[in-house]
This record gives structure tokens, sequence and C-alpha cells, in this order.
């Protein structure tokens, strides 16, 4: 097996494909479930803090049923009905139903099908660029981080820190292990990544506090923080800035787009963590060529 997909590109990439639509139904459910497991949570934390809880509440707490990323099982959103593992397969399961639930017949949002084909699509992108080395697991496993990321951040504004601190220590960690080749760099070497990581939370941490201090407003979340020192973990200091330059350009033209389109109001909060996911994923496949271009521009030679 392995000497197939070290010597056939296009098995790799087919495997990759199936793999990331797979982790992309996955996906779904954490990009659902997580934020309401961290809701539940703060308010057991809350309940637990405040003297003034009530018996009642007491007893509708300890036979609560679990909620987590396994159980209980998926559910139409409509009538509840379970949904069968047959009802269950990516992308596929969709198609064939046409976009309706198999029990009631209610339409099924768009995005559960499309966040499986982004994953899928990015996943055999990876492949591709990668080939069959180390570095390609790792940016599989960036990948699949950015996707949930950047739609829980789209619909919570919020990056939980259960997902931007494992990417960030793994990121750290993936640096002891020498897997960098000199066409990839990924993941770097280990000075490196502690810089990136360093640098990446204070470089936004600061324009955090500089922009509170002019205005008396918050630019931004903590969670954009732990995300861009996650991305210097993996990719190094030298990529922070490109990153940062990208997503900022991306999410200002959107947020312009939004407003003359009256889709968003003038004024109103926008989650900054998928601009910089979409960036730190480009910055992952094309790092290098996009600084060297940049460069080029001024006529700069590296």
């Amino acid at each position: 097996m392995q000497e197939l997909l070290g010597e056939s590109p296009a098995a790799l990439i087919t495997l990759a494909l199936v793999l990331g639509l797979v982790v992309g139904s996955f996906l779904n459910v954490v990009i659902y479930r997580l934020p309401v497991m961290l809701d539940r949570q703060w308010r057991a934390d809350c309940a637990e803090l405040n003297p003034a809880r009530s018996p009642l509440s007491d007893a509708a707490d300890a036979h609560a049923e679990p909620f987590n990323l396994v159980v209980p099982r998926s559910t139409c959103p409509a009538c509840r009905a379970p949904i069968k593992a047959l009802h269950n397969i990516p992308l596929l399961s969709y198609l064939a139903l046409r976009g309706r639930c198999a029990n009631c017949r209610a339409r099924i949002s768009a995005r559960y099908p499309a966040v499986e084909a982004l994953c899928g699509a990015l996943s055999a992108l990876v492949a591709w660029h990668f080939g069959y080395q180390p570095g390609a697991g790792c940016a599989l496993l960036i990948t699949w981080f950015l996707i949930a990321l950047t739609f829980i951040d789209l619909d919570h504004q919020l990056l939980p820190d259960c997902l931007t601190l494992p990417l960030l220590w793994l990121g750290l960690l993936a640096s002891l292990t020498g897997w960098a080749s000199p066409a990839h760099s990924l993941p770097v070497d280990p000075v490196n990544a502690i810089t990136g990581a360093v640098l990446g939370y204070l470089s936004l941490w600061a324009v955090y506090h500089a922009f509170r201090l002019l205005t008396g407003k918050e630019g931004m979340g903590y969670g954009d923080f732990k995300l861009l020192s996650a991305l210097g973990a993996w990719l190094g200091a030298r990529m922070l800035l490109p990153i940062v330059l990208l997503a900022a350009l991306v999410g200002a033209l959107v947020g312009i787009a939004l407003i003359l389109t009256r889709r968003h109001r003038r004024g109103a909060p926008m989650p900054f963590g998928p601009f910089l996911a979409a960036a730190g994923w480009l910055a992952l496949m094309w790092g290098p060529q996009i600084v060297t271009r940049y460069l080029g521009l001024f006529g700069a030679n590296r």
C-alpha cells in the first residue's frame, strides 16, 4: 500500500479526497456541537458559582442527557428522526436524497455537503502539492483544524481554545520530529516554531491593545491571537507578516463588498478568524512563492 501511494500520485490524491470527505462529515458534527458543548459547560460553571441555585435546576442538570461529539446520534433538524448510517455517507447521501430528510422530506441545509466537499477538495490539493511524505500528513491536519475553526467563527464569532491550543502544541511538537524536507519545510525547525508561536501571539496582542487604547473598542478576540500563534508554530515567523497582510486585505475587501450589498451593517463586528485561516492555508501551500512574488514587485532579490 505504501509503495502504491508513493509511486502513484493519482492513488494518493484519491485516498486524500475520500479521507477528506469522511473527515468533512465529522467536521460538520464538530462545527455544530462543539459550541453547544462549550455553552453548556459555561452555564454549568456559572451555576456552580451561583449560591442561589434552586434544587429544581440541580435536578434538571443531574438528569440532563449527555451531549458530546459522539452521543446522541445525529438527527433531522426538523423531525428529530435519527439519521441512519446508510444516509450518513458523505456527499453521496445528500445527492441521493436530493437534499431532503429521508423521514419527513424536509430540506437539509446545503452547507453540510458543502463542508464535506470543501474538506475533500482541499485534502486532495494538499496531497497533490506535498506528495507522499510526512509534511502532507501535517498539512492535512492543519487544513482540517482550519476548516472547523472557520465555520465555528462564522457562526458564533468564537475560536475555541480546545481547537486553537492543540493546533499550537501539535505544531511545536512536530517541529521536534525533523520531518521537514528541502522542498516543503513543514513542519519548521524548533527555533522557528517557537519564534513563530511567540511572535504570532504578541503581534496581534499588541495590535489589539493599541486599537483599544486609541478607540476604546475591542477590534478582535483572543482566539485570533492563538490562531496566529498556532500558524506561526507550524509555518515559522517568516510567514506571519504575509498571513496577516493577506488576511487583512481579503477581510477589508469582503467587508466593503458586504456593506455595499447591504448584507452587513456598517460598524457591526465581523469575525477575523476565517480570513486568518484562509491566509494561513494559502501560506501553508504557497507561502514561499507568495513572498518571492511580493518582493519581486519591488525588485528585491532573496
